[in-house]
């Protein structure tokens, strides 16, 4: 089953976080578990000029370079249309972030199995929005298909 995967950026980031706390260190194995099975072809994990717009704002430089090389295994560029803007915008009006909104049209937009976030905000507020994708943590979700 070829899943087609959406990380946003905290979430490829998550490797490169403290991982002396239990959570983020489970966070961080999961991430690096999915992105093993998109590197073997199992799945597919999304590009967007959305998470590039972000990495590349990433302050830390050393850290900034080990996200692109860890999202580098992403395909499939889902690009930025008006449509994506417009729902984003919609979404927005709803209480999402900018980058959150923009992450979330891009994936709904573009037929994404997974929108996987360790944002807990994020996934808070995904609960009680119509999206026409499911928002999980990394954990959760790969218990679930493992």
């Amino acid at each position: 089953m070829n899943l087609k995967i959406y990380m946003d950026v905290c979430c490829l980031s998550r490797p490169f976080d403290d991982l002396s706390q239990d959570r983020v260190r489970l966070e961080a194995e999961a991430v690096t578990d999915i992105l093993d099975r998109c590197r073997s072809g199992q799945w597919s994990l999304a590009a967007s000029e959305i998470i590039d717009y972000e990495i590349s704002a990433i302050k830390d430089e050393d850290k900034s370079l080990r996200v692109k090389q860890l999202y580098s295994v992403a395909e499939n560029l889902l690009p930025m249309t008006d449509q994506v803007k417009t729902r984003a915008a919609s979404l927005q009006g709803q209480g999402l972030a900018l980058l959150d909104s923009l992450h979330l049209a891009s994936a709904e937009m573009f037929h994404q199995d997974i929108f996987l976030t360790t944002d807990d905000k994020l996934l808070k507020r995904s609960k009680i929005l119509a999206l026409g994708i499911r928002v999980a943590n990394p954990v959760t979700w790969f218990m679930e298909v493992w």
